[in-house]
């Protein structure tokens, strides 16, 4: 297991940035159950930021996802205006640090403290999915507005699953995914024949969260959206994506250590609730309803399958992509219903 001074990353990162002002202490405050790393970095004068320090993925795609929330922060009007948490800059350009030493290539990102009101509770009530599923759909056409100013940005699903078919052939992927590699496949191609029946890659394309864990944003004492500071599976893509996460948010089991990605939750009652009140506000369209399952297919696939092993510890890594195979992908066409779904909201 790879041992990594992750304090001496983060001064030689704050050093790059403001050798003016000293390091008092670096607390590690990551999530157990990821292994995303994140830490409070106080400063002298009680001065304290925020570091996010990430080896996995591209360089590259960690500058251009946090280049495109800072651009989202920075224009986004009220009530969202002091909704997500901003990077510092140094100059006029967002500040990020790369370190490469004896084959570790790690980069960092410092944000600015966000203050949390409170966060929902573990199993909501009605009245509570009701207004969360208004809240979304204020926040996605507040998103939407702003899809034309942002920068450029590079990642698809597309991209995404052309690199895991690209991986099944490497001699780690074979390895890895040996028992499924036909599974795999089909999944990926299921994914690109629906796709192109919908013409999903068509439909609007705006910043998305994904992991909407509620351990991940807060509210106020109205449920209106007050902060959010988890960007790990940030990207721009259809406000599907960020569907399957609330669904989870509004199930019955609600909030859980111990999870599992099962597709239940999009076809609960309580769901339909969100989705009735979130129809209202930004009307959805047939083919946005019949793509939520491609969009659970697709997250299926590259969160678990293909970065199940970066983004989870591996006790959960291992049980997760093997439920995805004998639950997610085969109850996948069993239970989820789009006829249902449609003729609640009269589409």
């Amino acid at each position: 297991m790879r041992v990594v001074d992750f304090e001496k990353i983060i001064k030689r990162a704050w050093e790059n940035y403001d050798a003016s002002r000293s390091i008092i202490s670096v607390t590690d405050i990551s999530a157990k159950v990821s292994t995303n790393h994140v830490f409070r970095v106080k400063l002298e004068n009680d001065d304290m930021v925020i570091a996010k320090l990430s080896y996995f993925g591209k360089y590259e795609h960690f500058v251009e996802d946090h280049t495109l929330i800072n651009a989202l922060a920075n224009n986004l009007n009220t009530p969202y205006d002091g909704f997500l948490a901003r990077s510092l800059m140094k100059g006029n350009s967002l500040y990020t640090y790369q370190y490469s030493r004896n084959k570790l290539n790690a980069w960092v990102v410092f944000y600015n403290p966000i203050d949390v009101q409170q966060r929902l509770p573990k199993v909501l009530n009605e009245f509570q999915i009701r207004r969360l599923g208004q809240e979304v759909a204020k926040f996605h056409k507040a998103c939407f507005k702003l899809k034309n100013i942002l920068p450029d940005w590079s990642k698809t699903m597309a991209i995404d699953i052309e690199h895991l078919l690209k991986i099944l052939h490497s001699e780690e992927g074979r390895f890895e995914h040996r028992m499924h590699i036909d599974n795999i496949r089909q999944q990926c191609d299921l994914l690109f024949q629906n796709m192109d029946a919908l013409s999903a890659n068509n439909l609007p394309a705006i910043p998305v969260f994904v992991d909407w864990n509620i351990g991940n944003f807060s509210v106020d004492t109205d449920l209106n959206f007050y902060s959010r500071w988890d960007y790990d599976w940030f990207r721009m893509s259809s406000r599907i994506m960020d569907f399957y996460f609330f669904s989870r948010v509004c199930s019955s089991i609600g909030d859980r250590t111990s999870f599992s990605y099962l597709i239940d939750p999009i076809m609960e009652e309580r769901f339909l609730w969100f989705l009735e009140e979130y129809h209202q506000v930004y009307p959805l369209s047939q083919v946005e309803v019949l793509f939520m399952k491609e969009a659970y297919r697709f997250f299926i696939l590259n969160y678990v399958i293909k970065n199940g092993r970066y983004f989870f510890h591996e006790i959960y890594a291992s049980r997760l992509q093997q439920e995805a195979h004998t639950v997610y992908f085969p109850e996948l066409d069993q239970k989820f219903d789009a006829d249902k779904i449609l003729q609640r909201l009269n589409l």
